[in-house]
């Protein structure tokens, strides 16, 4: 006996629960990586309320501390670097938000290591104990911080030196040090509140990002199109071929081969004497006899062609590549309709093609669509 829909082995119940096992581990992938910058934010704004030292921390240092001066902090693996360029790096501020994607170890491009030794942050200094001397940078007299986005490298500049120079150490301790520096400083300037304030404000807007679990896909969802290999792409060739094929056979007109009337005339056989004129003027007008050609259709408007979503897959979302409002908070439903790249609900952006065709939501950011061959375009609203 032929089992029915209502067995539950039909397509249909295949499709839906495909797209159910798709749905959940996407979200499982968002979720994960929504969990851990949330346990980094709450990490940093503990360590932000606890953060202070001692000049106990600073026996057996060969650093001499001023009265209230305390170690905060030090790291025994550090190298001082110096930029062979004259560098103008912004002014040090408390930003505090963890970054977002990992550093490598390497050195920018006209920094050159001069030192190695210690790392060691104070309540009012940074200090490096290197084999050949040690290298002081106080926070009052800072003009210029920054830290490089790529490489675990912070270069400094300070009123009593021309020469930038800075620290690069390993990443895997280049953000707490960046953190910790910020923690330091702003304790300087008394402005330890506003950092626990950005803090607050992290995690606040952070919270609202958290995704929510997909609606479950049923039965009647499904379409025909998920009956053909390929899915909706599939479809979308196929339509294009449909539109193009009638146009080029319009281009072509297949009912006049020869190409025109004048050719017509010269293939027909006539005496040497007469032959000469019919290549060289218009053929004489049909008899009333001759059945008049057909004229030719109109070639196809591409207005009346063109894809209203300007290439976009067809959706209930009104998504579109033509132009509008960038997408930063997707329907829960977008991969159903999209081909979205893997942990797409981890993205923190908005929306945007890759140029496989697959749909990720890290669009404005330097990670977007990078295992992907690159950004295509945004997808609009």
């Amino acid at each position: 006996m032929a089992k029915t829909e209502s067995t539950g082995s039909t397509w249909r119940y295949r499709w839906a629960r495909r797209q159910n096992v798709r749905r959940v581990s996407t979200f499982r992938g968002a979720e994960a990586a929504w969990r851990r910058r949330d346990d980094e934010l709450r990490r940093l704004r503990a360590l932000a309320a606890d953060f202070q030292g001692s000049a106990a921390a600073g026996a057996g240092l060969p650093l001499e501390l001023a009265g209230d001066e305390v170690v905060l902090w030090a790291l025994p693996a550090a190298q001082l670097v110096e930029v062979r360029h004259t560098t103008v790096l912004p002014a040090p501020d408390l930003t505090v938000a963890p970054p977002a994607g990992p550093l490598r170890q390497r050195r920018p491009d006209g920094v050159r290591v001069a030192d190695a030794g210690m790392a060691v942050i104070t309540s009012r200094r940074l200090v490096l104990l290197g084999g050949r001397g040690r290298r002081d940078w106080a926070y009052g007299r800072m003009t210029g911080l920054g830290h490089d986005p790529a490489a675990p490298v912070t270069l400094i500049q300070v009123l009593d030196r021309r020469r930038t120079s800075g620290l690069m150490l390993p990443t895997d301790a280049a953000a707490d040090f960046r953190f910790k520096l910020t923690l330091a400083f702003a304790d300087a300037i008394e402005q330890r509140p506003a950092v626990l304030a950005q803090l607050d404000e992290l995690i606040a807007e952070h919270a609202q990002l958290k995704p929510f679990r997909p609606a479950a896909a049923t039965p009647g969802q499904a379409r025909l199109s998920a009956l053909v290999p390929g899915g909706r792409r599939t479809v979308a060739v196929a339509a294009a071929v449909a539109l193009l094929v009638p146009a080029a056979l319009f281009e072509s007109d297949p009912s006049d081969p020869t190409g025109g009337a004048e050719v017509a005339v010269a293939a027909t056989p006539a005496s040497s004497a007469s032959a000469v004129p019919a290549l060289l003027y218009p053929a004489a007008p049909p008899s009333p006899r001759t059945t008049p050609k057909p004229t030719k259709s109109p070639r196809p408007s591409l207005t009346a062609t063109r894809d209203q979503r300007c290439g976009a897959p067809e959706n209930p979302l009104g998504y579109d590549f033509c132009g509008g409002t960038r997408i930063r908070r997707p329907a829960t439903e977008v991969c159903d309709w999209f081909d979205c790249v893997p942990q797409f609900w981890a993205g923190r952006g908005y929306l945007v093609q890759c140029r496989d065709g697959s749909v990720s939501l890290n669009g404005g950011r330097s990670n977007a669509c990078t295992e992907h061959r690159g950004v295509r375009r945004t997808i609009w609203k």
